[in-house]
């Protein structure tokens, strides 16, 4: 079995995906119980937390992500760590592109939508140099990383 292989299993795997779960649970209290001084920055990197409105139960989901601020936008990789499916949350907002976006203190309602092809362009190099298991993630992944533009309501 190759790398590639192993790599793959260990992306998809049970015990990663209850591991980014729980994490992700840390992650989102902390940011939301500190006004962002805490979890804002992972891993040295700027987070933010997206709350949608859940396409089936309809409630408020939260969830934290890596971001990049682009003047009024924030632009967030739908990577989900590389995994082979969709995180919950951009499911979410093909459902209803309507989501709060927390980005430290800062608080904004905002609409999301996918990225162009102008703009997967631009911002998949910044976010590589950002982060460059980004690469690693849209090279392994079984489908098109999306990328998602927020701007204000």
């Amino acid at each position: 079995m190759g790398m590639t292989d192993v790599s793959h299993r260990i992306r998809n795997s049970g015990l990663l995906a209850w591991s980014m779960k729980n994490f992700a649970k840390a992650h989102v209290w902390a940011y939301q119980h500190t006004g962002g001084l805490v979890g804002s920055r992972l891993l040295w990197l700027p987070s933010a937390l997206i709350t949608t409105t859940g396409r089936r139960s309809g409630r408020p989901r939260v969830t934290a992500t890596l971001c990049l601020r682009d003047g009024e936008r924030v632009v967030l990789p739908a990577s989900f760590g590389g995994r082979d499916h969709d995180p919950a949350w951009y499911l979410n907002i093909e459902s209803d592109p309507r989501v709060h976006v927390q980005y430290g203190s800062n608080k904004m309602a905002m609409v999301a939508r996918d990225a162009t092809a102008a703009e997967r362009n631009e911002y998949w190099p910044r976010l590589t140099r950002m982060y460059p298991p980004y690469r690693g993630y849209r090279e392994a992944a079984d489908r098109v990383i999306p990328l998602v533009i927020c701007e204000p309501a």
